[in-house]
C-alpha cells in the first residue's frame, strides 16, 4: 500500500506491463480494482466517482484535443464540461502561461507536437485540480516545452498532487518527493526521495525491468 499526502510528487517507475497505467486508471475511477481499498482526495472512487474526476486532471503522451477546433475552442469545451468559472479569464491566463496566446485562434492541426502538447498541460490544468496525474508526459516534447511544463508544475506544486509514470529516471527522481518502483502489479520498491540510495534504486530498477529476479 501507499499513501501520497497533499503537495506529494509520486513518480512511478517499471517495466512495459508491471501496472502502471493500471494503476493510474483505478485511482482516476475508469478501472475498478480487483481487491483492496482507495481514496482519492478523501474520497472513495467508486462512491464519488463524478466527485474526484472534478479534481483529478490528467497529462499523457495522449493530448485528448480536438484537432478540428482552435485552442481557445478547445479550452471553452473542456472549461463548459467542468463548469470552471470565469472561463475566460482562465482560458487567457492558461494560453499565455504555456505560450500559445498568439495561435488561440488556430486548428490543433496545425500546431507542432510541441504545441499540441503545451495546449493539452492547459487541458488537463484548465478546471484547477487538486491531483495531476501525468504519464510520460515529456514524451515528444522538444526542451522548450519541457521547461514550460516543468516550470508550470513548479509553480502549482505546493497546492496539488502529482503522480507521474515515466521511464526517465533522473527525471523522475528531479522531481519526485517519493519514488515507486512496480513489477507484476507489486510494488518492489517505495521510498522518500529525501532517503533514497540512488545506486540502490538504479541497481532494482534495472533488475527489474530486465527482468532478473
Amino acid at each position: 500500500s501507499f499513501e501520497l499526502e497533499k503537495g506529494g510528487f509520486l513518480s512511478l517507475f517499471g517495466p512495459n506491463g508491471a501496472g502502471k497505467t493500471t494503476l493510474v486508471k483505478i485511482l482516476s475511477t475508469l478501472v475498478a480494482p480487483s481487491e483492496g481499498t482507495v481514496s482519492v482526495a478523501g474520497l472513495d472512487p467508486y462512491k464519488n466517482s463524478a466527485a474526484i474526476r472534478s479534481k483529478i486532471g490528467l497529462i499523457s503522451h495522449s493530448p485528448l484535443l480536438y484537432l478540428d477546433l482552435s485552442a481557445e475552442e478547445n479550452l471553452k469545451f473542456y472549461g463548459a464540461m467542468y463548469g470552471v468559472d470565469n472561463l475566460d479569464a482562465r482560458i487567457d491566463e492558461l494560453l499565455e502561461q504555456v505560450e500559445l496566446d498568439h495561435r488561440r485562434y488556430d486548428l490543433v492541426r496545425t500546431f507542432s507536437k510541441g504545441m499540441t502538447q503545451r495546449l493539452a498541460i492547459a487541458r488537463a490544468l484548465l478546471h484547477r485540480p487538486s491531483v495531476l496525474f501525468l504519464d510520460e508526459p515529456h514524451t515528444g516534447l522538444d526542451p522548450h516545452a519541457v521547461d514550460i511544463l516543468e516550470s508550470l508544475l513548479d509553480t502549482i506544486r505546493q497546492d496539488h498532487t502529482f503522480i507521474m509514470i515515466t521511464h526517465n529516471i533522473e527525471r523522475g527522481l528531479a522531481l519526485c518527493s517519493k519514488a515507486m518502483i512496480l513489477y507484476n502489479g507489486q510494488i518492489a520498491f517505495y521510498q522518500n526521495k529525501a532517503d533514497l540510495d540512488k545506486d540502490m534504486f538504479h541497481e532494482i530498477y534495472r533488475r527489474k525491468v530486465k527482468g532478473e529476479c
